[in-house]
């Protein structure tokens, strides 16, 4: 699964279904993207995850997910890690600013 190979964050089992955008390759789903949170007038762009192989796709679908949202005429946001420099960069070329940086801590429940 691409979302096993990249790590782009907190993923379960249920994201896909917030999301519908794709690219495949030779049948190889090379990238993939989707909005998770929703706000009045805003919407998080989220799961973007791109195949080593395919590096060149994750901007085309971020640009594809956040002009849908912006089409809504709502303002698209995301989230990505500090140590995550290619993503930033990714998302700084398409017009993202670092807005704040915050804390996350994962939890889970106990079995």
């Amino acid at each position: 699964m691409l979302v096993s190979l990249t790590k782009p964050g907190p993923f379960t089992p249920e994201a896909p279904s917030l999301g519908d955008s794709g690219i495949r390759i030779d049948g190889r789903l090379a990238a993939m993207a989707g909005e998770r949170m929703r706000q009045p007038g805003c919407s998080e762009l989220s799961g973007v995850c791109t195949h080593p192989d395919f590096r060149g796709v994750a901007r085309l679908l971020s640009v594809l997910v956040a002009g849908r949202i912006a089409a809504r005429g709502e303002v698209a946001y995301l989230h990505a890690y500090d140590s995550n420099a290619a993503a930033i960069g990714v998302y700084e070329s398409i017009g993202f600013r670092l807005r704040n940086r915050m804390n996350m801590a994962m939890l889970q429940r106990a079995k």
